[in-house]
């Protein structure tokens, strides 16, 4: 039996979430995050309209979506579908006051980019956690291109942004990382000539599909390494000062967001789950390939394209059995947001799961590799923190009391905790799921009845 309660206690809100023997067999996942905001701005910078279904409601994204309209692009709602009236790349106006991304790092670093191409000056900035993330990844290359960027000490929001008359650059970055390139082919768009970025393996390609979609002229491809055993290296180049084309746009359904469902439904035997319309971008879909190798039944059918990306119904069968598994490498961008319920499933999994390679966990909302392995030990879990990652000896989780710090993917990996647990698992700070699932609570409780 599973119930969730939530209820105001020293000024935190939290939530109990009991163990739970099944999870019901359909549950409807919100649109994806990622292409949410990348939807928005580039109907932002094209001429004419361009309406999107599916459209996430999250905090993140209507923050996003009013940055937008602070400069200049028109937002209408029927019903459900999201109506942005474009300002054309070249009719963006200034701001009349500073652009908050609350907890958005990808609202920070797109727009940065896109404000470091216009002839007028920006501030952009963000909450606590925003203005602990490192911004200077993109102050660098932008300020190569001709921006002028002024940021607190360290390279953290606020960001004031003085741009216009960019050149176009070759830039190899140190990181892959799916917002830094994104960053910078934005405010490629504003420059003259190609502009490139080069990174160490590959990230995400959410933003170059979206911007063929809107007839922006994109190449990508990998090139080999810097030597031998060295991974590939990926490389993307955007033409300057394209005319961009409104468009309709139906979003799927978000694979960090499923992740969850998807993570609780192997763990308990007897449950047979179908997410539809899931996006399965191979630069997304790393949950599947992991869950997969870790003993999880997984189907895709009805496969489709929808602006450019790929899209499947998933059915998970539970088995009530996972094995350990490795990862690393190669895998750890295909699943970075990810990562914290996998840690779950390598808790309640048989045998030793070590995560590696992947130290960009540190600078997310939280130190997740931190705080994972804390909350993961006051369940019972036994973890041994590592720089870049985690050994966890899996077989069980006990329960107990745990915080999210404010961080919402390891809110709602620790709700799948609870419901995989011996005792359950009481939450605190547990609004912060706004940011990117609204809703996961109500799902989540009527999923598990």
């Amino acid at each position: 039996m599973f119930f969730a309660r939530a209820w105001k206690g020293r000024g935190m809100d939290v939530k109990n979430v009991k163990p739970a023997n099944r999870i019901k067999h359909k549950i409807l996942i919100p649109g994806d995050k990622s292409i949410s905001h990348r939807a928005a701005i580039l109907g932002m910078l094209s001429q004419g309209e361009t309406r999107i279904t599916n459209f996430l409601k999250a905090e993140d994204c209507l923050n996003t979506l009013a940055a937008c309209q602070q400069l200049g692009a028109g937002v209408d709602w029927q019903k459900e579908e999201l109506i942005i009236q474009g300002c054309g790349r070249e009719g963006l106006k200034p701001p009349g006051s500073v652009i908050d991304c609350g907890n958005s790092g990808t609202g920070v670093r797109l727009l940065t980019g896109v404000l470091a191409g216009q002839p007028f000056e920006s501030i952009i900035t963000g909450d606590e956690q925003i203005r602990r993330r490192p911004m200077q990844r993109i102050i660098d290359p932008l300020t190569r291109m001709g921006a002028r960027i002024e940021s607190e000490p360290g390279g953290f929001c606020p960001l004031r942004i003085r741009g216009g008359n960019l050149k176009a650059i070759d830039y190899i970055s140190p990181v892959a990382s799916a917002q830094v390139k994104s960053c910078i082919i934005l405010a490629g768009l504003f420059a003259q000539g190609k502009t490139s970025v080069s990174s160490p393996g590959s990230s995400r390609d959410h933003t170059e599909r979206l911007m063929r979609f809107f007839d922006v002229a994109v190449a990508s491809g990998m090139t080999p390494g810097s030597g031998p055993g060295q991974p590939q290296n990926e490389k993307v180049i955007v033409d300057g000062r394209p005319k961009l084309n409104g468009r309709k746009i139906n979003i799927p359904s978000d694979i960090s967001s499923a992740a969850f469902f998807m993570t609780a439904a192997a763990l308990l035997p007897g449950t047979e789950l179908k997410l539809k319309n899931i996006g399965v971008n191979p630069g997304r879909s790393g949950i599947i390939r992991v869950l997969e190798a870790m003993g999880a039944e997984i189907v895709m059918e009805n496969q489709k394209q929808e602006a450019g990306e790929p899209v499947a119904d998933l059915i998970i069968k539970g088995k009530g059995f996972l094995k350990s598994a490795r990862i690393f490498g190669p895998m750890i961008p295909g699943l970075i947001d990810e990562i914290p319920v996998l840690a779950v499933a390598a808790a309640a999994a048989e045998g030793e799961t070590v995560i590696s390679d992947a130290a960009e966990l540190r600078v997310k909302e939280t130190d997740r590799i931190s705080v994972l392995a804390t909350e993961l030990s006051s369940l019972g879990v036994a973890v041994e923190e590592r720089p870049d990652g985690m050994l966890i000896q899996g077989g069980h989780i006990r329960g107990g009391e745990v915080d999210s710090h404010g961080d919402h993917r390891l809110a709602m990996s620790l709700a799948i905790a609870g419901l995989v647990s011996e005792q359950g698992v009481t939450i605190k700070h547990t609004q912060c799921v706004n940011t990117s699932f609204p809703g996961f609570w109500e799902i989540l409780e009527q999923a598990a009845r």
